[in-house]
């Protein structure tokens, strides 16, 4: 790999601004199914949460319940029966892993997008453009979903067998688990960064299953500090801004619930302050897919 001279994170970050610059009403029609089709995923939440908060702020509700007499001086030991909700938890995590996808394609529309943007290529009409994104995302997806498996798996079972070894720690011992612990999740964020430009090396040079996590462990040979850096700083604005949009969507929740219980409209108003957020997530990572294309390009010389 040629030796360049890698750019400030914040210039990397306004070079995005610039590639997206023209762009955002395509990117927006890309998004919008995907960010419609997770705020629909989320929507069982809304209602269950619409369904605990009617049943505990309901004018005069109470909640009784009939057991049978077990004697004159023996304890009552029958629980309260709850009424269930209207979505079981089984079905909010499956759709939990539904967004959970729907994240991941972000990803890859972007940088399918992003392509066509550096070659040049636009079909007339935002729509027309929108659709042959999806036509090229589409026969990528597969591999792209193999490729980022492949990307978390160290990280994730490093996770996964702490959890299962913890089980069995007990006593003093436990300190030594949690340092354990820390020293695995350093260990997978330098796993992480190494083969962080994987996804990147599908998309735009060809490289399929393993050979694209080696060509990303190549780019990061010998300068692996200084672009780990600048992936920290994009994280940590990408966080931020995620961050603010959930707290404005909790401030939000809990200035206009009371009114949605009172309403009945406390589902819709939460799906839609759901949507926003659900919007500036997928935008923001969008926004940070772009800079760390750009990053990508200079590891290539």
């Amino acid at each position: 790999m040629n030796s360049v001279r890698l750019k400030s994170s914040f210039i990397y970050l306004a070079n995005a601004v610039k590639d997206l610059r023209g762009n955002w009403s395509v990117l927006a029609v890309v998004l919008a199914p995907l960010i419609l089709a997770a705020a629909l995923c989320l929507l069982p939440d809304a209602l269950n949460l619409q369904f605990r908060l009617a049943k505990t702020f309901e004018p005069g509700a109470q909640n009784i319940n009939y057991v049978q007499a077990q004697g004159v001086d023996a304890p009552d030991t029958a629980a309260p029966l709850q009424e269930p909700q209207p979505f079981s938890p089984w079905v909010t995590k499956a759709l939990h892993l539904i967004v959970g996808l729907l994240t991941l394609l972000v990803t890859l529309v972007t940088l399918c997008s992003l392509r066509r943007i550096h070659a040049g290529l636009r079909k007339p009409g935002i729509v027309g453009e929108a659709i042959e994104v999806y036509r090229e995302s589409i026969p990528l997806a597969p591999g792209f979903i193999w490729v980022t498996i492949l990307q978390l798996a160290a990280p994730a079972a490093g996770l996964f067998l702490f959890q299962e070894v913890s089980t069995y720690v007990y006593g003093s011992v436990g300190v030594l688990a949690y340092i354990a612990l820390v020293l695995m999740i350093m260990l997978g964020a330098i796993v992480y960064a190494w083969l962080y430009f994987a996804q990147f090396a599908l998309i735009f040079d060809g490289k399929h299953s393993w050979h694209a996590l080696l060509f990303s462990r190549d780019l990061m040979r010998k300068r692996f500090f200084k672009v780990a850096t600048r992936i920290v700083v994009f994280l940590a604005v990408w966080s931020g801004y995620n961050g603010a949009a959930w707290v404005a969507f909790v401030v939000v929740s809990l200035l206009f619930g009371p009114v949605g219980v009172v309403t009945g409209f406390l589902g819709t108003t939460i799906f839609l302050v759901d949507l926003g957020e659900i919007g500036v997530n997928f935008a923001t990572t969008a926004f940070l897919v772009a800079a760390a294309l750009r990053l990508y390009q200079d590891l290539q010389g």
